[in-house]
Order: structure tokens, then C-alpha cells, then sequence
């Protein structure tokens, strides 16, 4: 039963996201990106603040000033600013089903920088997925738009993100990495303002609601992720991570009249497989490494207050 719970929380958790990305797609045809990305980061860094000073917990402190942190706050400006600019400039389900791709990214660097052991099974996982990226993509075919490639940015952004967030020392708690995650947006927001050269645009009331919306229903997305690992199995919770894209393409053809072609649906069913084996395959061989380790000690995973397995770092 915890696991039911955990998988329906993480796919209602998908479901916000789907919803704060239609919200973020509908007010670009209107107000700057820069603009979207400022109201963006200062509505969750806000948000998160007030949740740290109500917990009693610093806002900064010098354990923040690591390479890890630091290098994760670049991550998420990179990806943030390369997944927005996708929804902005692309069409919703293409630029959904790219970012699917990000936990494939994620195995290649922890593979390549963090030399944890991938077999030949998920390498393979991993050149398919991207091969479906390349079915969405299709560069150097006619109807190539490079601006799909913001989507791969984001992918790459969001992936060093979670790269960094392994080595990132457990004292820094979750609530402090998203803080400091929405901060580090507006300082990169304002450049784009400010090299762009684009007029500020008063929102509207019905564009200030949606604005509103999108950070309210981000954030109890973010809630919901986090209550989802903590109630099921990580393993088990992970692949309803997915269901984003279903999600996506429905509300792309519903509401702003998408019709993805076969290439997009199949690329996209290319990259979900790829995602879904990459997480058998590592519950798989997690499990054979730790059935063959002797009893010993604490290792880097802990129980949480739920009883669930978690990483602590």
C-alpha cells in the first residue's frame, strides 16, 4: 500500500508539473521570457524561504559556498533557462518528451564523472533513448527547428543538476538546494533582460493569476515528489515519473491544438522505455551488488522517518 501511495503522489505530482508548464507556455505569447523566468524565480525563492525561516533554518550558511552546490546552481539556470525557452518557442509535447531524457543523461555522467558501474545493458538503454531524441529533433532533416535543441540544453542543464546533488554534503537540506536553486534564476534572468533588450510588459490580471498559478502548483508538485520517495520505494515510485508526458500531450492537443506527428509519438515512446528499463535494470543490479556485501555498518543510505530506503546525499 505505501508504494500505491507513493506512485499515485508522484503521478499527481507529474500532473502539476504538466499544468505549471501549460501556464508558463500560455503567458510567453505575451510577457518576455526574462520576465517569466524573474516572477519564475522570485515566486519559488520566496515561497522556499518562507519554508526555511518557519523551520528555523539559515537561508545562506558557508556550507553552500561548495563546488557541489555551486555547480548545481548552475545547472539549474542552464536547465531552467533551456527548458523554458522550449515551452516558449516550442511545440509543448516535443519539448515534454525531450526532457524525459534527462535521468538517461543522468546515468551516462554519474558513468562517466562519478564512475559509478553501468553495464552494457544500460549503455545500450542509454544510446537508444538518446536515439530517440533524435527522432524528436531530427536534425538535418527539413523540418528541423533549432530551437528544439533549448529542450536538449534543458535536459543537459536539469541533468548536471542532479549530478551535483550527489555530492552535495547531507547537512544541506533539500528545502535549503531549492531556495538557492529559484535565487540563482533571477541573477541569470536579469542578464537575459538586460542583453535582449526587451521591453518590460505590465501582466495583466488574468496573466498575473496564471503566473501565480504555475509557481503555486510547481511547488506542491515539488512537495509531491518529495512525499512520494519517502512514503514507496524509491525504485518502484521512480518510473511514474513518466507519466509527465502523457499528461503533456494531452493537454498540448486539448489546449493549445498540437498535433504531434508519428516520428514525435514514437521518439517519445522510444525515450519512456529507455527510462523505464535504465530503472529495472538498476533495481536489478543494486540488489544483486547489495544481496553479495557482508553485514556490516551504515552505508551512504539511511532509513527515513517513513522507513523508506533513501539516499541521503
Amino acid at each position: 500500500m505505501d508504494n500505491l501511495r507513493g506512485a499515485l503522489l508522484m503521478v499527481l505530482a507529474m500532473l502539476g508539473f504538466a499544468i505549471e508548464d501549460a501556464c508558463i507556455k500560455f503567458v510567453s505569447g505575451t510577457l518576455p521570457l526574462s520576465q517569466i523566468l524573474v516572477f519564475l524565480g522570485l515566486g519559488g525563492s520566496v515561497i522556499f524561504g518562507t519554508v526555511l525561516v518557519a523551520q528555523g533554518r539559515p537561508l545562506f550558511e558557508r556550507a553552500m559556498l561548495t563546488g557541489p552546490i555551486l555547480l548545481r546552481a548552475v545547472g539549474e539556470v542552464v536547465g531552467t533557462i533551456g527548458f523554458v525557452s522550449a515551452i516558449a518557442y516550442t511545440p509543448l509535447a516535443s519539448a515534454s518528451a525531450i526532457l524525459q531524457a534527462t535521468p538517461l543523461f543522468v546515468t551516462l555522467g554519474a558513468a562517466l564523472f562519478l564512475r559509478e558501474p553501468v553495464g552494457w545493458r544500460r549503455w545500450s538503454a542509454i544510446l537508444v533513448g538518446f536515439l530517440g531524441v533524435l527522432l524528436i529533433i531530427r536534425p538535418g532533416l527539413e523540418n528541423f527547428d533549432w530551437m528544439s535543441l533549448f529542450a536538449l540544453q534543458g535536459v543537459i542543464g536539469l541533468g548536471i543538476r542532479d549530478l551535483a546533488t550527489r555530492r552535495v554534503p547531507p547537512e544541506t537540506s533539500s528545502m535549503q538546494l531549492s531556495f538557492l536553486g529559484f535565487l540563482s534564476v533571477i541573477p541569470a534572468a536579469l542578464i537575459m533582460q538586460a542583453l535582449s533588450g526587451a521591453s518590460l510588459v505590465a501582466p495583466s490580471a488574468a496573466e498575473w493569476a496564471v503566473l501565480g498559478t504555475s509557481v503555486a502548483i510547481g511547488v506542491l508538485a515539488y512537495y509531491g515528489i518529495v512525499a512520494a520517495m519517502r512514503v514507496g520505494e524509491v525504485s518502484f515510485v521512480t518510473p511514474f515519473r513518466y507519466t509527465r508526458l502523457p499528461f503533456a500531450i494531452v493537454i498540448a492537443m486539448t489546449v493549445f491544438d498540437e498535433r504531434p506527428d508519428l516520428m514525435t509519438l514514437l521518439g517519445s515512446a522510444v525515450i519512456v522505455g529507455s527510462g523505464i528499463y535504465t530503472v529495472w535494470r538498476e533495481r536489478k543490479t543494486g540488489a544483486r551488488r547489495t544481496a553479495s556485501l557482508p553485514l556490516q555498518g551504515p552505508s551512504r543510505y539511511d532509513r527515513t522517518e517513513s522507513g523508506n530506503r533513501e539516499p541521503l546525499a
